[in-house]
C-alpha cells in the first residue's frame, strides 16, 4: 500500500469515526426528572372523595389503561408509573398532593388533574415549576392560554363553547323561552353562566334567574324549589354530577317539567341518570364528543368494541354506563399518544411541544367527526360538540357536529 492510499484509508477511517459519534450525538437519550430508559413517571389528582367522587372512576381508568401499556411493552420501551392522589375536590388538599407528586414523587408530569378549582390552586405553582398540566379534566376556557401559562393544557371541549351551543339552539327552537340557570359557585359553573350569556347576545334578557349553589351543600333541593317558583320555561343544569342527579330527580319529585338542559360533564347514565330516575329524565338535553357506551349504534364500532374489551379485561365488573370509563380512556389514549411521539426525547419542553402538536387524532372514543387538533397557540384540544337528548335508558345524538370555539385573548 502506497502512502497516499495510507492517507487516503486513515482520512476515510477518521470521517466514519466522526460520521458514528455524531449519529451517536443525535441519537442520544434527553431526559428531565420522571423519566429513564425504563420508566416515565406520570401524576395525578382525582376526587375520589368529596362531593365530586363520582368522577373518581376517571382516575381508576387511567390507571387500568396504564396498566394495559405496559402489559403491552409499554412506550418506546419504558413502562408507565402512574401515581395518583386523593384530593377530595379541595383546592388546599390539591396544591398538597401536587406539590407531593412534584418534589416527593419526582413525576415527569402532572396529567389529568380534575376539577376547574384544584387546577386553579395549582395551576401557578406548575407553570413557575415548568412542569406540563397536561390534559386538564375540566372545560374552563383558561386552560387555553399558551400566551400566559405554557404549561398548562386543556383536553375536553370548554365550558363556555358547549353554553353557547346550548343557547343558540334556544334561540332558534324555543326564541320565547324563560331561561333560568342553577349553577355551581365557582369558576366551573361562572364559565357556563359567561357562555349562555355571550351565545344569547342581545336576547341575555331570556335568563329571567340566575341561582348558585355552594358544592358543600348536602343537597340542593331547596333551590329547585325556589327556581319552580319563577316559573322558568328552561332550566340550564350547570353542576356536577351529584348535584344534577338531585336536580333531575326534584323537578320529578315536584311535577314540574320545564326543558331540562344538562352539563356534559353531568351526563352519565350510570352515576346522574339512573340515580335520578330515568322517568324523571326523560327529555332532558345536553351535548356530546363521546360515544355513549349505552348507545346500541356503537356495538360494532371498532374503538368502542376495544374500549368494550379493555373493560372486560383490565376492570371487570366495572359499570359500563359510567361515561367515566369512556373519558378516562380517552385521555389515557391521548397522553399515550404524546409520549409516543416524544421518542427519545422526554423533557418536559418535548412533552409540551409534542402535545402542541396533535393532527387529527382520534381516541376510539370520540364521536365520527370529533377530531383532536392542537397547535402553539391551540391549546384547546376537543371543540366540537353534538346535542343529544335522553330518552329511555340512554342518550340519543340529533344534529350535526357543532365546533364551539371560543376566541383567547
Amino acid at each position: 500500500m502506497t502512502a497516499v492510499t495510507d492517507k487516503f484509508a486513515a482520512a476515510s477511517i477518521a470521517l466514519t469515526l466522526l460520521g458514528l459519534s455524531t449519529c451517536t450525538a443525535l441519537a442520544q437519550k434527553r431526559y428531565d426528572t420522571g423519566a429513564t430508559d425504563t420508566e416515565i413517571k406520570v401524576g395525578n389528582i382525582m376526587p375520589y372523595s368529596g362531593p365530586a367522587s363520582a368522577y373518581g372512576v376517571i382516575g381508576k381508568t387511567e390507571e387500568a389503561y396504564f396498566r394495559m401499556v405496559n402489559d403491552r411493552g409499554g412506550i418506546n420501551g419504558r413502562k408507565i408509573n402512574f401515581v395518583t392522589y386523593d384530593d377530595g375536590y379541595s383546592p388546599p388538599k390539591a396544591v398538597e398532593q401536587v406539590r407531593k407528586l412534584v418534589e416527593s414523587d419526582e413525576v415527569l408530569l402532572v396529567f389529568n388533574p380534575l376539577g376547574t378549582p384544584s387546577n386553579t390552586a395549582i395551576q401557578k405553582y406548575l407553570n413557575s415549576k415548568k412542569i406540563p398540566q397536561l390534559f386538564v379534566a375540566t372545560g374552563a376556557t383558561k386552560w387555553n392560554d399558551p400566551k400566559h401559562f405554557p404549561w398548562t393544557m386543556g383536553w375536553q371541549p370548554s365550558y363556555q363553547s358547549e353554553a353557547q351551543i346550548y343557547a343558540k339552539w334556544l334561540m332558534k327552537e324555543k326564541p320565547d323561552a324563560k331561561v333560568a340557570i342553577l349553577y355551581q359557585n365557582d369558576d366551573f359553573g361562572k364559565d357556563y353562566v359567561k357562555g349562555t350569556k355571550d351565545g344569547f347576545g342581545a336576547k341575555a334578557s331570556s335568563i329571567i334567574m340566575e341561582e348558585s349553589y355552594e358544592v358543600s351543600e348536602p343537597s340542593i333541593d331547596s333551590h329547585i324549589v325556589k327556581i319552580k317558583a319563577a316559573n322558568p320555561d328552561v332550566l340550564l343544569i350547570y353542576t356536577t354530577p351529584k348535584f344534577g342527579a338531585q336536580t333531575i330527580k326534584k323537578t320529578g319529585e315536584l311535577g314540574w317539567k320545564p326543558l331540562q338542559i344538562m352539563t356534559n360533564v353531568s351526563a352519565s347514565v350510570g352515576s346522574v341518570m339512573q340515580p335520578a330516575g330515568f322517568d324523571n329524565a326523560q327529555g332532558v338535553i345536553s351535548a356530546a364528543y363521546a360515544k355513549d357506551a349505552t348507545d346500541p349504534q356503537w356495538a360494532k364500532d371498532s374503538g368502542m368494541m376495544k374500549w368494550s374489551e379493555f373493560i372486560d379485561k383490565y376492570m371487570p365488573g366495572a359499570d359500563k354506563t359510567d361515561s367515566g370509563h369512556v373519558y378516562g380512556y380517552g385521555a389515557a389514549q391521548t397522553l399515550a399518544k404524546v409520549l409516543e411521539m416524544c421518542g427519545d426525547d422526554l423533557t418536559r419542553a418535548n412533552v409540551m411541544k409534542q402535545a402542541a402538536s396533535l393532527k387529527e387524532f382520534t381516541p376510539d372514543t370520540l364521536l365520527p367527526g370529533v377530531k383532536i387538533n392542537t397547535g402553539p397557540a391551540d391549546f384547546a384540544p376537543i371543540s366540537s360538540l353534538q346535542l343529544m337528548k335522553f330518552q329511555g335508558e340512554k342518550w340519543e345524538l340529533f344534529g350535526d357536529i357543532i365546533n364551539g370555539d371560543v376566541a383567547t385573548e
